[in-house]
């Protein structure tokens, strides 16, 4: 109607992202009584999700697992009076004053934007994969671990990822064998040391998955070694994939980005765009552990902060 003003919700910061990074975020921007809101796609906890145990991170003497982390930010998030919201952003709009936050059921207007929207499971992109995904492939073996008891497994990779969830599978399944393209897996020495404890664990070297086979549910595998190029057929039961990660940064066409599309930002957490800050597993970074991403995301809320009073005092 004509003549009837409506206000305009403008936050202070809007939070993409509820994984270990966007949750620190959002605790340091509420103590700092600024106006948040966090924005998630799908559940809170993001990559943290899929670990069974975390004993490196500080505080947990005996460690403690990615649910059970999740649920304690998340919990502290929410006993802070933020506002929460499950919805899927698709792009930000920035101008000189106020960035839109669009996603796909609202629009926020903010004056800061801290991006922490993590990676994606990278997939093999081999024949027989996109099939049975669900059906005999997962990408996490805390949530499909159990659906293994007393059955064969393969696990790919050999990075730390790998090797830890290799280790928890094992507690599952009857058999587990790693497939790994080089000479010794990339684990760090703590994690290839839990895998010798384990005596049903037995590591496939030099060798990658060519193609995956059956008829409703995975069946076998056909794998290559990468030396003399010969194939073997393997039965297995299930398959779990650990080999790297992708950047969550397709909705981001104006950020300066890497080669291989993670956020680049400088020590502030600042990205190209002034008012926008990245965090976490989404940036440009050597070490991609919790601990590291819950410090950036409260680096990127004080560098928010900071930047909202720059522009107070300059207006």
């Amino acid at each position: 109607m004509e003549g009837i003003l409506y206000d305009i919700m403008i936050y202070d910061v809007v939070v993409i992202g509820g994984g270990p990074s966007g949750l620190s975020a959002a605790i340091y921007a509420l103590r700092a009584r600024l106006k948040t809101v966090l924005v998630e796609k799908n559940v809170c906890g993001g990559q943290m999700l899929l670990t069974g145990s975390i004993d490196n991170y500080p505080g947990f003497d005996g460690g403690i697992s990615g649910f059970d982390l999740a649920v304690k930010l998340e919990k502290q998030v929410r006993d802070l009076n933020a506002e929460l919201f499950y919805d899927e952003v698709v792009s930000i709009e920035s101008t000189c004053f106020l960035k839109k936050v669009i996603a796909k059921n609202s629009i926020y207007e903010t004056k800061t934007v801290i991006i922490a929207t993590g990676t994606l499971a990278r997939k093999m992109n081999i024949p027989g994969e996109s099939k049975f995904i669900g059906r005999g492939i997962s990408f996490c073996s805390v949530c499909d671990a159990p659906f293994y008891r007393d059955k064969s497994v393969l696990v790919v990779g050999g990075g730390d990822s790998a090797v830890n969830e290799s280790v928890y599978l094992s507690k599952f399944a009857k058999k587990v064998t790693v497939i790994y393209r080089g000479n010794d897996l990339r684990a760090t020495k703590i994690f290839r040391e839990r895998l010798t404890l384990c005596q049903n664990i037995s590591v496939l070297y030099n060798s990658v998955m060519k193609e995956i086979l059956g008829e409703d549910y995975v069946e076998k595998v056909i794998i290559t070694n990468v030396k003399t190029h010969e194939d073997k057929y393997l039965d297995t039961n299930g398959i779990f994939v650990f080999i790297g990660s992708i950047p969550n940064t397709l909705f981001l066409p104006s950020v300066v980005v890497d080669e291989t599309k993670y956020v680049i930002v400088n020590e502030n957490m600042s990205t190209s765009i002034p008012g926008v800050f990245a965090c976490g597993d989404v940036r440009k970074k050597r070490l991609r552990q919790i601990v590291t991403a819950a410090s950036d995301g409260a680096q990127a809320a004080i560098s928010a902060q900071n930047y909202i009073e720059t522009q107070v005092e300059i207006s």
